[in-house]
């Protein structure tokens, strides 16, 4: 007899997240265009993100999402949770229907289902584990709002905290551990001590955990348990889903854990309280690198021209020319984060420019040539007369990377983009060699008189580095 569907509804719409449609688009939106940028190249393997009320975590998932290529299909995203809700010793993965979510059905690829209950003893199906359990439910509107092609999920939820039972889990998801499937982990970090305190812990259990080792991740796991830290009831509530990734990931030296942002309850205003906080980190997991990036002779001038005749254009006529990529290079067609700088006899005429592109690179010089010459508002628009004199500088970008000390930095070589809280500001490279400053100065400059936030601002705020392809053009256009 065949088995009546039982499509799995949602329990938290209206109270974690909205339950109105077009109000969940928007929210996911804002908190999308807030979101860190994309700091890696590589391909997303993994990524870890929280699971609490949106007002409180969905800033700090959204820059896990922004870690994702809208444009990549997967196969299916495996959602490893942990049960809040019941105890029982295994991992449940839901078969009796689809997942349905304010934006729609989110498939469930029940034959992967029903594979890794027939071949794992840890694995069954207890659907009484997902029916009232937020934890994947909420990651599934960043899903439907971030990926552009439709998607199935396997979702699992573990009841246990065996390190054993976490290890044979692994093993049965290891078959399905490739390029072609995305792994989430759902998880807050601390829950309830002092805000100073669970930065502290939330740091130390962020650090384990992109050690890529089970072991040390353990073995901190119950060392912050021994600290007797006032109200810590855990430092990291599905540490078990956490252990269950290491299992599938130890010993992939290809793979890099990129700390990618961190709040925690009591950063949220008006509603936190950190007296008592709760701490989110989202972590992305990523494997190889588009490395070596490079641009031909032909590629640099073609986007000089794109830029000069983008600019002259749209400043004489109000357009803006089309652009035919019939004939440009794959390089010139890959995404890539540009900087358009304009100088009249060596001054600073504008500059404007993007990390986090959506567009190919060629669209980009033509958005930021406008942007430069427009929108600057340390300048004036550019008006028809100065186009002659105006020189035109790109600086193509490489993907960021956050560094743990500033010691990492090469002046001349890398850029700075500095961020605290919702602000943020950057130098290129260039403009310590321009300046002649020194490490302190190129930091404190950028600090307060990009980012906003002090001389000394960076010394408490997240400093990440890049390098940038940097060309102009041969001379000033001639009148």
């Amino acid at each position: 007899m065949q088995s009546i569907k039982k499509d799995r509804q949602p329990a938290v719409a209206g109270s974690f997240y909205p339950s109105d449609a077009t109000e969940l688009k928007k929210t996911i939106a804002g908190f999308m265009a807030a979101a860190k940028p994309q700091q890696s190249n590589g391909k997303v393997r993994a990524i870890v993100v929280p699971h609490a009320g949106y007002v409180f975590s969905g800033g700090v998932a959204a820059s896990g999402y922004n870690q994702l290529d809208p444009d990549q299909e997967y196969k299916r995203i495996f959602i490893i949770a942990s049960s809040h809700r019941v105890s029982f010793n295994k991992a449940s993965v839901y078969t009796q229907g689809d997942y349905i979510t304010p934006l729609g059905r989110v498939p469930v690829d029940t034959d992967i289902a029903n594979e890794l209950i027939r071949d794992s003893r840890s694995i069954t199906d207890y659907p009484e584990a997902h029916v009232s359990e937020h934890s994947i439910e909420v990651q599934l509107p960043f899903l439907q709002s971030r990926l552009k092609y439709s998607f199935k999920i396997v979702p699992i939820v573990l009841g246990t905290q065996a390190p054993a039972v976490c290890e044979e889990i692994a093993k049965a998801l290891k078959p399905y551990f490739t390029n072609e499937n995305l792994f989430i982990i759902s998880s807050d970090f601390s829950h309830y001590p002092a805000y100073s305190d669970a930065v502290k812990v939330d740091e130390i259990t962020a650090n384990a955990f992109c050690t890529n080792s089970p072991a040390e991740f353990l073995k901190v796991i119950r060392n912050n348990e021994n600290l007797r830290m006032p109200d810590l009831a855990t430092s990291m509530c599905a540490w078990p889903s956490g252990l269950t990734l290491l299992y599938l990931t130890q010993g992939n030296t290809n793979l890099s854990f990129n700390k990618i942002d961190y709040k925690n309850s009591g950063d949220i205003k008006p509603y936190g309280d950190k007296g008592s906080v709760v701490g989110y980190h989202a972590i992305s997991i990523t494997e190889g690198q588009k490395s070596d990036f490079k641009l031909s002779d032909e590629d640099k001038k073609e986007l000089i021209r794109i830029a000069r005749t983008t600019i002259d254009s749209y400043i004489n006529k109000g357009t803006i020319p089309p652009l035919n990529p019939e004939g440009y290079s794959e390089n010139l067609k890959a995404k890539a984060g540009a900087f358009v700088t304009l100088k009249i006899n060596g001054n600073l005429r504008g500059c404007i420019g993007t990390f986090e592109p959506t567009v190919p690179l060629f669209k980009v010089i033509q958005q930021m040539a406008i942007s430069s010459s427009t929108q600057d508002n340390r300048f004036q628009p550019v008006n028809s007369k100065e186009l002659s004199s105006i020189h035109i500088e790109i600086s193509v970008l490489t993907p960021m990377h956050k560094i743990k000390n500033i010691s990492e930095i090469q002046l001349g070589k890398h850029g700075i983009y500095i961020k605290k809280g919702y602000q943020g500001g950057t130098f290129l490279p260039q403009v310590a060699t321009e300046t002649g400053w020194a490490l302190e100065d190129f930091l404190g400059h950028c600090s307060r008189d990009k980012a906003g936030i002090g001389w000394t601002g960076w010394k408490d705020a997240d400093i990440y580095i890049y390098e940038a392809l940097i060309f102009e053009e041969d001379s000033p256009k001639k009148k």
